[in-house]
């Protein structure tokens, strides 16, 4: 191991309490290293006690040396930010002497008007990536991740996705099983690799009803099934046609386009993750063979599984 490592969460005034979260993994790191492998500091530029937007203040302590930190992370409320000079000028700073600098969610913001993401790969919350490239148009903004990792700079997706932030930096650190570990211990249902999409497909065609809901679940569950009208409708307890107007009326889609949606998903994840064969992952995924799972791609993502794959890289390797 190397030592403790001091990690630096900066946060603003009505900060967002899910900033805080991404301290979580270092802390659950700690418990299961059996030793202490991080310092966790809560800071911002005045120190003392800063109110968060619900209200409930948390005592920070003033910012300093940046090159005392092993890593900063920057937080931000639920609003784009409005950094003061000298928060800018901090932040440059610690992008030259911590090892790594990351802004959390609209924190990325902040580094963007540090002039800190130009020429490089960044995320932020999708719901204002338009005013992010206005803004920003040096940034090669890639919405469609949970975070990205360029160079010494890291940007998270919206709210909880600095939490995966956190995990990839332990897997960095410590390992993958360490990374696994923690992700078990803070009892999340697997751990997000940062190609991951920012979207669900199951998210996109939420349903109020119970009878709808367990249809979606049901359909998740078993991608491989042809998963037909009828099939689905058994599962409602629903006449098929009974069963498309509801379905229709509460996600706004037909059935046959939330079942494509969700297994294009499911094969993206497996072609930014795994390296199994094309075949393999279109027969995984539902698809009938690998030219159908091409042409859904195609309608879905505007592209083919082929180039996602290219797109996510090599493998992390630990």
């Amino acid at each position: 191991m190397a030592g403790v490592r001091r990690i630096g969460l900066v946060i603003c005034p009505d900060f967002d309490f899910m900033g805080l979260a991404a301290t979580s993994p270092f802390a659950v790191a700690n418990k299961y290293t059996g030793e202490p492998a991080y310092d966790v500091r809560v800071l911002s530029e005045t120190g003392g006690l800063v109110r968060s937007g619900l209200g409930p203040s948390i005592d920070t302590e003033r910012l300093g040396d940046s090159s005392a930190f092993d890593t900063i992370l920057v937080a931000a409320g639920v609003g784009i930010p409005v950094p003061s000079a000298d928060l800018l000028g901090y932040v440059q700073e610690a992008a030259g002497s911590a090892r790594r600098l990351a802004g959390l969610c609209l924190g990325a913001f902040i580094l963007a008007e540090a002039g800190l993401l130009d020429g490089r790969r960044a995320t932020t919350h999708w719901h204002y990536a338009p005013q992010f490239r206005a803004r920003y148009p040096d940034c090669k903004l890639d919405i469609d991740k949970i975070y990205v990792a360029d160079g010494n700079i890291w940007t998270s997706a919206g709210m909880s996705a600095g939490i995966d932030l956190a995990l990839g930096m332990v897997e960095r650190d410590l390992g993958r099983g360490v990374a696994q570990t923690v992700a078990r211990g803070l009892v999340m249902e697997r751990r997000r690799a940062g190609g991951q999409a920012q979207h669900s497909a199951l998210l996109d065609f939420d349903a109020p009803s119970d009878r709808i809901q367990s249809v979606l679940a049901y359909a998740r569950q078993n991608l491989r099934l042809p998963l037909t009208t009828e099939d689905l409708a058994a599962v409602a307890c629903l006449s098929p046609r009974q069963f498309t107007r509801a379905f229709r009326a509460e996600t706004g889609v037909s059935p046959a386009k939330a079942i494509e949606a969700m297994r294009v998903e499911a094969a993206k994840h497996l072609l930014e993750q795994s390296r199994l064969p094309i075949e393999e992952i279109a027969d995984a995924a539902g698809f009938a063979n690998r030219e159908r799972m091409r042409r859904a791609f195609l309608r879905v993502q505007g592209d083919v599984p082929r180039a996602i794959r290219r797109a996510a890289g090599p493998l992390a390797v630990v």
